[in-house]
């Protein structure tokens, strides 16, 4: 077996989570801009992280209106994809997995821990246990440094995301990575991915 390990991005990986923050960003920036976006305009914004996104719409108060599109989205209930609980429990009697992601402690615990998908995982490195987010990879390194403690090395996991953040991160880190094309609104060539992974069930190719 070539992996002992998966790692797993959390938004439009694991869990259906785009249309869940992209609505509610379509509302703030209605609100802030009064503009009128269509959510394949705002699709743009899917990989950021939240304040980043602040950032870009240059919005007058950042912690406030970040904190206000938290509030709408905390509305909405994200969902794991279609048959994914069923692939993690096939997966996870041969694999370990872990999870890295630019969400905070508070959205992990709606998006991931309510869905009792934090069941699967042993390791958790989030928004909130580093200083430099993707595609930088130092969230990437701290999380190998756990699975090192494990007895893993860099070519024992994968990273899996859905952004071309994620694989620049991977690549960074030096380690392989898979794109999952199910939950993507990527627009940039990915084709430099170890694996493209069309559906949930590709994921059984990496046994």
């Amino acid at each position: 077996m070539k992996y002992k390990a998966l790692i797993f991005d959390i938004d439009n990986t694991l869990v259906n989570t785009l249309d869940m923050n992209m609505i509610p960003l379509q509302k703030i920036i209605q609100e802030e801009k009064g503009e009128e976006w269509t959510l394949e305009e705002v699709y743009h914004f899917a990989s950021y992280p939240g304040m980043k996104v602040m950032e870009e719409l240059e919005v007058q108060d950042p912690k406030e209106v970040y904190a206000r599109w938290v509030k709408y989205v905390n509305e909405y209930q994200a969902s794991p994809y279609e048959g994914m609980d069923d692939v993690l429990k096939t997966l996870h009697e041969k694999l370990r997995f872990s999870v890295v992601s630019s969400k905070n402690k508070k959205q992990y615990d709606i998006d991931v821990v309510s869905l009792g998908l934090d069941d699967y995982m042993e390791v958790v490195v989030l928004e909130d246990d580093t200083s430099k987010h993707k595609p930088d990879p130092e969230p990437l390194l701290l999380l190998l440094l756990c699975i090192e403690r494990l007895g893993l090395n860099k070519e024992d996991v994968i990273y899996i995301g859905d952004a071309y953040s994620d694989l620049l991160a991977s690549r960074n880190a030096g380690i392989d990575f898979a794109f999952a094309k199910w939950g993507s609104v990527e627009s940039k060539d990915m084709s430099d991915s170890d694996y493209i992974l069309e559906k949930v069930e590709d994921l059984l190719r990496l046994l």
